[in-house]
């Protein structure tokens, strides 16, 4: 069979050359005939593809993660090439560029999503094209793991089996006793969980899969670690392992997050903000006395404080620094509703406009809240690696409004890690998208 482990070390370079096949007919039936056009066009799209690891695509990579890929990829790819034909005065209109701009970025999403979908359906139905794996130790961790790879065999891993020295489970055999059995059943990958290894023992899985050419990998304590999305750098030969990757500290995801802001920011305020101001001021005013908009200072990127704007939903009092509880007597009635459906929310737009918020990311706490979680949650300052948003993951996962217990706060802070880590526009879309559907379908802790 093609796929097996003896070629399929093959479908890599194999797709390189389909996409710069179908790169190359795009481009001379879209954009130029002329030889020295298309080198040029290739050499960007091979370029671009090394700077954003465009092809690092593996078994375990989700279709998601690929749709992210194309979208930074064409897109920086269209800005080169707009640049390219500007600079020789090319007379190629708009919308021509535009057209072939988005016939490639859909064609390349559906080529590339249908034959991650046909090898993972090819592994299910041939059961070939797969990893023998097992996993040395047994815990909450490894067991996960395990129901992963028996549930997703689409991935292309087959479970052996555990090994550990605990006396207490269903387990091929000790730690020591693994070594031998990797041998002897062609065991292609070793998943061990650092939590149940002395620096000894991972010494030993390091120096003997090295001589024996296995792949080896490790699994984090999760007591410890909300997410390890670690990253091998070399600082001249010393070899760094970082902690923490944020892609929002490239310039170039910045650049396309913060532009998503302002487009996205200017809408709402054009055609939302600019008639929905002057109807419920009226509504809020007559109510209760006081101004049309709260506004309260809180932490922001850095902790650096700002100015957070809201529509005004409870009476004139002292307690601002107070959370809003269930049946909280100080929200007014048309509060209750503007509350309930997020409409409070929405002059916090301004602050996206004007660069101290973003649409999505996690939400500005108060700063007693920062006080009181800082030093007692792990990893919770995190949240501040980025700006605060509008809405945000752990929101739309049912994490909003009030902290009523000490698993709410670490669950909102997982996802908020989560989303640092994982960052991209794609994952942005999906956010404000769900937090539509969230709004019409009413959510229990939306008062």
């Amino acid at each position: 069979m093609f796929f097996n482990k003896n070629y399929s070390k093959w479908i890599r370079p194999i797709l390189y050359v389909l996409d710069l096949f179908i790169l190359v007919l795009f481009i001379y039936f879209f954009l130029s005939k002329n030889i020295k056009d298309i080198i040029f066009f290739l050499f960007f799209w091979i370029i671009l593809s090394i700077f954003f690891s465009f092809y690092k695509v593996y078994r375990f990579t989700k279709i998601i993660k690929i749709i992210s890929l194309l979208s930074k990829q064409t897109t920086v790819f269209l800005l080169l090439i707009v640049t390219y034909l500007y600079l020789n005065s090319s007379n190629l209109s708009p919308t021509v560029i535009l057209k072939f701009f988005i016939i490639l970025f859909f064609s390349l999403n559906i080529w590339r999503t249908f034959l991650h979908i046909t090898f993972r359906n090819y592994r299910v139905i041939t059961g070939s094209n797969y990893k023998r794996v097992i996993i040395i130790g047994s815990n909450d961790s490894t067991h996960k793991l395990q129901i992963f790879f028996n549930k997703e065999i689409g991935f292309g891993y087959k479970f052996i089996g555990f090994f550990s020295n605990n006396k207490n489970i269903f387990k091929l055999g000790t730690i020591e006793e693994s070594f031998d059995f990797i041998l002897n059943n062609e065991i292609d990958e070793i998943y061990c969980s650092v939590k149940e290894l002395s620096n000894k023992q991972i010494k030993a899985f390091i120096d003997f899969c090295d001589i024996n050419v296995k792949n080896l990998k490790f699994i984090p304590d999760n007591k410890e670690l909300f997410s390890k999305n670690l990253r091998l750098n070399y600082y001249d030969i010393t070899p760094i392992l970082s902690l923490r990757e944020i892609p929002l500290d490239d310039s170039i995801n910045s650049i396309l997050k913060r532009s998503f802001d302002i487009l996205f920011s200017v809408f709402i305020i054009v055609f939302v903000l600019s008639w929905l101001i002057p109807i419920l001021g009226l509504i809020i005013t007559l109510e209760s006395k006081g101004p049309i908009f709260f506004q309260q200072n809180r932490p922001g990127i850095k902790k650096k404080g700002f100015g957070c704007y809201k529509f005004r939903s409870m009476t004139l009092n002292s307690r601002s620094e107070d959370s809003a509880t269930r049946n909280d007597v100080r929200i007014t009635k048309v509060g209750r509703f503007i509350r309930r459906t997020s409409i409070d929310e929405l002059p916090q737009f301004f602050n996206v406009f004007f660069g101290s918020m973003s649409v999505v990311g996690p939400r500005p706490h108060l700063w007693r809240q920062n006080e009181i979680y800082g030093t007692k949650v792990p990893k919770y300052m995190v949240r501040h690696f980025v700006k605060p948003g509008v809405t945000g993951l752990a929101q739309v996962k049912g994490y909003r409004g009030e902290i009523e217990s000490k698993e709410d706060i670490i669950n909102r802070t997982k996802y908020d890690i989560f989303y640092i880590e994982n960052w991209s526009l794609i994952l942005d879309l999906g956010i404000i998208i769900q937090t539509v559907i969230n709004i019409f379908k009413g959510e229990e802790k939306a008062y």
